[in-house]
């Protein structure tokens, strides 16, 4: 999964008037407000730590974390010595900064030019902040993603003090701190405390960060697959349930009268190009801006994770009052295709808006999906009156903004899960605005089969779990009675079964990432905390011991290093060129395995020789002092059909000796020392032995096979004039590459 992290604003406002009616309970916090209630709630000796400090999981079960580069690499600064000019990726490359301004009264006017730019955006449910970069997407497969998002903060009535007096009483430390605990408490991890001037100013500079704003943002990693804490809205209602302060709602459907509820009727064309859609309505639902803001970052956020960049899902949300069902979703030639898109002045064909968009920052990134289809979704009224074009953007005709009343949302996409998924999200985390709280209005639609169906299905299911089974997974000891206690905590309504053998859980349609025992499990672990869970002495005993290869490896390292020869670490993944052009080969005589969907031309395919990257190395360092003598020991990668992934790992060993002449004697005396050191002779019967012979890469003449243990081990030889000049090196040049599995 792909994960995301929020922006948690800290502004320190004006505390609010008192107000003479408090409002009911079910209500969006601030963070800062929540934890205000929270202290006064608990008891003070409740938050004693424990002796000689908390035994902390390093991450919330099945949560891993993408590896950092090191700290000492600059952003934006090359990598040197790693052969692969890696540069460290700048803040800026993530995505973009999903900003709730707060409201006047509370703080400083910050946010007033971003939520103008905002319903500005061509596709209502796509509004990246200002100055970010749109062309950065959630990886396909990370766990967590860089996401930001800064609350706005609410006037709150039911709570006893405002963010301002809360910051005054305790101390800004003091409360970061509490608010790590929680995050921890609940799954999450507060990554960082930062400010929008900061990030600017990391990202180009003080001078460009002057005038940003200084509210302190929280950033916190949420898991990619928890879509109902991508928005402010569920993240505090998480919260306040899991602090047990309220009961989790009852997501309703209202199903309206026949003939008065709203269709989308799909027709047959649509098959080729996106045969799905699903439809609700929010009736009577009341924005303010920071309502509305927060309504169009969560289809953001929905784009870029669970809707793969629109691929899968598309989202389009419209002012229900200025339209007049039934809707229907069809696919035309772009030529037949002509209306007025959001924010435009006048009316384009489809295929205009497409050149149009073409050196958009944001939308360009979607044209891809349809641009080369026959046919392109568009969605109707009854009146001729265009919605949207799927997935590209909306009509200006119906444009939301924080006064409309009545949202008609549809969700069109490739992926019939996903799509009611998405519109589930949407749905409940914004229900609470609604005249009636929490209740939405279903939508029929229709295929082109005849078959209809009503939409959203926000569906309970009911599963059972033993009790046994989660105590023994966490490796604890609680009744059933507790463990129930603890899931309802987690948003899972549980009560115990039976005689005590059984659980029964209730999913709601918020939580779609419960697809298993194990995930209700690790619910349960959560809400128990992990610092709570006492260590144990596993039953079965191991002794840890180095592989055979990893042990061999590391001594030839100290050996190689005592040599003269400096260790370099590159890229496992490179472009075919490099293997192959550069090396004068075919790509198809490598049998290098190929990446599927790779980012980048640099990383193509899985290496399968080492020397590529040390030679990159060396191009990065010429200016260092002659001569350069490199060395690497790593894995290389083929295909192979003879094993259940289709490919093997080879341990090899390359080095390079880079000067004004070849220094192939350097390069032949290294071989024999690692023979010698490996303890194999230079004889034929039981040792090693070199052939003169030819390789692509070497100099005719000046290549030699080595062969040990009865097989061929690699080459050694003076590399090429031409392999010398692909790699932008002047002087010659000495490898050598062995495997040293055999050796093992």
């Amino acid at each position: 999964m792909g994960s995301v992290g929020a922006f948690f604003s800290s502004a320190r406002p004006t505390p609010l008037p008192p107000h003479p009616q408090r409002t009911p309970a079910l209500k969006a916090l601030t963070i800062k407000e929540f934890m205000d209630a929270d202290r006064e709630l608990k008891a003070p000796e409740a938050s004693a730590a424990l002796p000689g400090g908390s035994l902390r999981s390093p991450r919330p079960l099945g949560c891993d974390r993408p590896r950092r580069l090191p700290p000492a690499a600059a952003p934006g600064k090359p990598l040197t010595g790693g052969g692969e000019r890696a540069v460290r990726p700048s803040t800026g490359s993530t995505p973009s900064l999903l900003a709730y301004p707060v409201p006047a009264e509370l703080s400083q006017p910050s946010g007033k030019a971003r939520a103008s730019e905002r319903q500005g955006w061509p596709h209502q449910g796509c509004s990246p902040a200002a100055g970010s970069s749109q062309a950065h997407g959630v990886p396909d497969k990370a766990v967590y993603s860089p996401w930001t998002l800064q609350p706005f903060a609410r006037e709150i009535r039911t709570m006893p003090f405002q963010i301002a007096s809360y910051s005054d009483k305790l101390g800004r430390g003091a409360a970061d701190e509490e608010f790590n605990e929680l995050c921890f408490e609940f799954g999450l991890e507060l990554d960082e405390i930062t400010s929008e001037k900061d990030i600017i100013s990391k990202e180009k500079g003080e001078e460009k960060a002057k005038g940003a704003s200084d509210t302190v943002l929280y950033k916190i990693d949420v898991p990619a697959n928890r879509y109902d804490l991508l928005c402010l809205e569920g993240l505090v209602r998480g919260l306040q349930v899991f602090k047990e302060r309220i009961n989790l709602p009852r997501y309703e459907k209202i199903i309206p009268a026949q003939g008065e509820g709203q269709r989308l009727i799909i027709t047959e064309e649509t098959v080729q190009v996106r045969p799905h859609a699903v439809a609700a309505v929010l009736r009577n639902i009341n924005f303010t801006k920071e309502r509305y803001d927060s309504f169009i970052d969560l289809q953001e956020k929905l784009h870029q994770n669970i809707c793969r960049r629109r691929a899968l899902v598309a989202i389009g949300t419209h002012d229900l009052d200025t339209i007049s069902g039934p809707f229907t979703f069809t696919a035309k030639a772009p030529s037949e295709i002509k209306f007025k898109p959001l924010n435009q002045s006048q009316e384009y064909t489809a295929s205009q808006i497409m050149d149009l968009y073409r050196t958009d920052s944001h939308l360009r990134h979607y044209l891809h999906l349809i641009e080369n289809k026959p046919l392109y979704p568009v969605i109707y009224d009854s009146n001729g009156v265009v919605l949207s074009m799927p997935p590209i953007i909306n009509g200006d005709h119906t444009k939301i903004s924080v006064n409309t009343r009545n949202v008609f949302v549809e969700c069109t996409g490739t992926d019939i899960t996903k799509a009611k998924i998405v519109l589930d999200i949407i749905v409940t985390m914004f229900s609470e605005y609604c005249e009636k709280p929490f209740s939405v209005e279903a939508a029929e639609v229709v295929y082109p089969n005849g078959k209809t169906h009503i939409y959203p299905e926000l569906a309970y299911r009911k599963e059972k779990v033993k009790p046994e089974l989660i105590n023994k997974k966490i490796g604890i000891s609680e009744t059933p009675s507790s463990l129930a206690k603890l899931l309802t905590r987690m948003c899972l309504k549980s009560h115990v079964t039976g005689n005590g053998n059984n659980i029964e859980i209730e999913i709601p349609p918020t939580r779609a990432d419960i697809i298993h025992a194990c995930d209700i499990v690790e619910d349960a672990a959560i809400a128990y905390g992990y610092n709570n869970i006492q260590m144990t002495i596993p039953k079965t005993y191991t002794i840890a011991n180095q592989l055979p290869l990893n042990k061999l490896t590391e001594l030839l390292r100290l050996d190689l290093a005592a040599a003269g020869f400096t260790e370099a670490l590159t890229f496992a993944l490179c472009s075919q060129e490099d293997i192959a052009d550069k090396l004068g080969m075919d790509i198809s005589a490598t049998k290098a395995v190929r990446i599927a969907n790779p980012k980048t031309a640099e990383f193509q395919v899985a290496r399968t020789t080492l020397l590529p990257g040390l030679l990159k190395t060396i191009a990065a360092n010429r200016k260092m002092p002659l001569p350069l003598k490199l060395f690497e020991i790593s894995d290389i990668v083929v295909k192979d059909p003879n094993t259940d992934v289709g490919a093997r790992n080879y341990r090899h060993f390359c080095a390079v000796y880079y000067n004004k002449s070849p220094g192939f004697e350097i390069i032949h005396g290294l071989l024999d020392r690692v023979m010698q050191l490996l303890e194999v002779p230079p004889n034929e019967e039981n040792g090693y032995t070199i052939k003169a012979t030819e390789g692509s890469a070497f100099f005719p003449g000046r290549c030699a096979e080595i062969f040990a243990k009865g097989q061929s081990i690699g080459k050694l030889g003076v590399l090429h004039p031409d392999v010398i000049t692909k790699f932008e090196l002047t002087m010659p040049c000495s490898a050598l590459e062995i495997n040293i599995e055999p050796f093992v």
